[in-house]
């Protein structure tokens, strides 16, 4: 008889990986406590010991976990802040799963950091009114990414395969971020 493998010790992370595949590929209503042990391979109430809040605390982090980017600063707040956007548009692509956490759930934790990371980087590189700069570029690319996954077909029950990439979506997403920061240049 074979050896039977220890269990993978339960974590954070690992808890919001699952969370992620369950929303990403059978959608957000479909992720219960229950679905998500099972997933786990635990009972659901082992899941509260890294998330005492449960199922609150659970949309919480799978918000923050979609929603928090770091980049690197570049030579121009411009450079910067298309990093940023193109960082946080692929995450948000990602998982469209927890598109709806993403733009509903008031920033917290690791998100409010970065977002005061991005907001001082805007104005280190030189953009006077920072705070005002990072709302209006997070509202474009939430916005940008909500339209792409409407369009792709990931929500809609007659669609077998949805479209995962788009290039007409990539060009008008490059198109209205320059648009975006010239405005922002005045």
């Amino acid at each position: 008889m074979p050896a039977k493998r220890p269990p993978i010790p339960l974590s954070r992370e690992r808890i919001i990986e699952a969370a992620l595949h369950i929303a990403d590929s059978q959608g957000l209503r479909r992720l219960t406590m229950r679905r998500l042990g099972d997933a786990l391979q635990v009972e659901a109430m082992a899941i509260y010991h890294h998330l005492p809040r449960g199922k609150e605390a659970l949309m919480d982090a799978l918000a923050e976990h979609v929603t928090t980017v770091h980049v690197e600063q570049r030579a121009t707040w411009q450079e910067t802040a298309k990093a940023w956007c193109r960082a946080e548009r692929e995450l948000l692509r990602e998982h469209p799963g927890v598109l709806a956490l993403a733009l509903t759930k008031p920033p917290k934790g690791t998100t409010l950091i970065a977002l005061r990371e991005q907001t001082e980087q805007l104005a280190d590189g030189g953009l006077g009114d920072a705070p005002d700069a990072v709302r209006a570029l997070r509202a474009f690319v939430y916005g940008s990414v909500a339209v792409e996954v409407q369009r792709s077909g990931w929500a809609d029950p007659e669609v077998d395969e949805w479209i995962r990439r788009d290039e007409r979506a990539d060009a008008d997403f490059e198109r209205g971020l320059d648009a975006l920061l010239k405005g922002l240049q005045t």
